[in-house]
């Protein structure tokens, strides 16, 4: 789940400029044939599926659904900001079936104004781990296809002696992690806002602040991507980084000296999410499409790295299904970013965190 830029203005600005044609030049399309498997109406006339979507695994997904069910898949692939904007800017004369992304604060703000389809339930819910179940909404306007933490904390082994790695958040506030601690800037990286957003409800909004407010004091660094924070980590230039865990396994993975460790008190849940469109052109086929998702059979192909990068290392919440054994996949504190508070606060907190910890 690398591709997790917010409503970075600039981005937001390009993304509604550019509509029209991305509506013609940014999806791909795969094979066509007959749909044995969905309702005669679509069995005798299959209609294209508009899939928007900024995940890694997404153009595997679309192909493996194509050839299970011979749905044509029309793939608009973009970062998640610049996906919203689109949505956003559609609004009135949409065209797209699927939008599948993560951080379900954003897609509860597609959902405030009523863009998604509420109230069906797939028929392989019951499979959704006790995780899984609880971040699915009370409308059921989106259903979670996987998490990763929005931030751990990641180690460099060789610079780091074990007896000094920290066990939870206020460890790194510590000396040893003076100018020696990276995070990304929540106005840029998706990810880092329900880290910055869980922290402040975990700790209290004035204590979470002052906490942020401490590593600035204490010389942490601040940029914009995972794979800047992690070439820090890995030259030497800091210690430590706190950036969603998929990036830090993605890169352990590579054989590269990173320890991951997730605090005691709790890491934040960043689910990927997917939603249909209140008024899909083709909904009985996004239908179709989620419930592949959901299933062991889609599971299987998002959780090969060949097909998703370091988005398949993602904590799957489906029951049976398990987890890449590169990730921790037990002992972890999750604890849910209120995804309503966080889409009413985001503006609030990015500005406060720009203001106050970045100048």
């Amino acid at each position: 789940m690398n591709r997790y830029s917010y409503q970075k203005l600039s981005a937001i600005l390009v993304s509604i400029a550019v509509i029209g044609s991305a509506l013609t030049g940014c999806g791909t399309s795969s094979k066509v044939s007959a749909n044995t498997s969905s309702t005669n109406a679509a069995a005798a006339s299959p209609k294209e599926l508009v899939f928007y979507s900024a995940q890694g695994y997404d153009d595997a997904v679309a192909k493996a659904f194509q050839a299970k069910t011979g749905i044509k898949v029309k793939l608009v692939d973009m970062s998640t900001g610049p996906l919203a904007a689109k949505i956003e800017a559609e609004k009135s004369n949409s065209h797209w079936d699927i939008a599948w992304f993560d951080g379900d604060a954003t897609m509860q703000a597609l959902d405030n104004q009523g863009l998604l389809l509420q109230g069906w339930t797939p028929n392989d819910t019951s499979n959704l781990t006790q995780l899984g179940q609880s971040l699915v909404p009370a409308d059921k306007a989106y259903y979670p296809t996987g998490v990763t933490a929005a931030a751990a904390i990641g180690v460099n082994s060789k610079l780091l002696p074990r007896s000094e790695y920290p066990k939870d958040w206020n460890d790194l506030l510590k000396p040893t992690f003076k100018n020696a601690l990276a995070m990304n800037n929540p106005s840029v990286s998706g990810p880092t806002f329900p880290y910055v957003a869980g922290l402040l409800n975990l700790m209290g909004d004035a204590q979470g602040k002052q906490f942020f407010t401490s590593l600035k004091g204490n010389g942490m660094k601040v940029g914009e991507t995972n794979d800047v924070e992690i070439k820090s980590l890995l030259n030497g230039q800091v210690k430590a980084v706190t950036i969603q865990d998929s990036a830090l396994v993605a890169a352990k993975a590579e054989g590269n000296p990173i320890d991951i460790i997730y605090p005691s008190s709790g890491v934040f849940t960043l689910p990927g999410v997917i939603a249909i469109n209140k008024k899909a052109p083709n909904a009985e086929a996004a239908k179709q499409f989620v419930e592949f998702v959901l299933s062991s059979e889609g599971q299987k192909v998002m959780l090969d790295p060949k097909n998703g990068g370091g988005d398949s290392y993602f904590d799957p919440v489906i029951t049976g299904v398990e987890g890449s054994s590169v990730r921790q996949n037990d002992g972890i504190n999750w604890l849910k970013v209120d995804p309503v508070k966080s889409s009413q606060n985001e503006n609030d907190i990015k500005k406060w965190f720009n203001d106050a910890i970045i100048h």
